[in-house]
């Protein structure tokens, strides 16, 4: 799957005692109710955010994945994580929709009718 959308917020690398590390991004979606959308990138993929900004527009190939915990309680959760794994910056003008231009025409115009000297006039009404 796909997110596109501007970069709102970029963190920094989190590292945790087991030696995993993680680095997070938000992207603001672009349509009618734009939407914060945070997204992990994991280990190897961290350094895909090296050279972002925030406030450039991004297209961000993403996996969704999901987990379930127990609690010492026995109660069921679930939880979800948007995980990046590709980035790919969008020009301004790609990303913002265009109006068509009507088309001209390479021909020009006349104004003559093409049946005035047709004096054949077989129609059967």
């Amino acid at each position: 799957m796909e997110l596109q959308g501007t970069v709102k917020k970029l963190f920094e690398t989190q590292t945790f005692a087991s030696g995993f590390q993680k680095r997070e991004l938000v992207i603001l979606t672009q349509e009618q109710y734009p939407q914060p959308i945070n997204i992990e990138f994991l280990s190897d993929k961290i350094s895909l955010l090296d050279n972002l900004k925030e406030g450039e527009n991004v297209k961000i190939g993403i996996n969704i994945r999901g987990r379930e915990w127990v609690s010492p309680q026995g109660e069921t959760k679930y939880f979800n994580s948007i995980t990046g794994w590709r980035v790919e910056k969008v020009s301004d003008m790609g990303s913002e929709p265009t109006q068509a231009m009507p088309q001209q025409s390479a021909s020009p115009v006349s104004n003559e009718n093409p049946f005035a000297g047709d004096d054949d006039d077989d129609l059967p009404f």
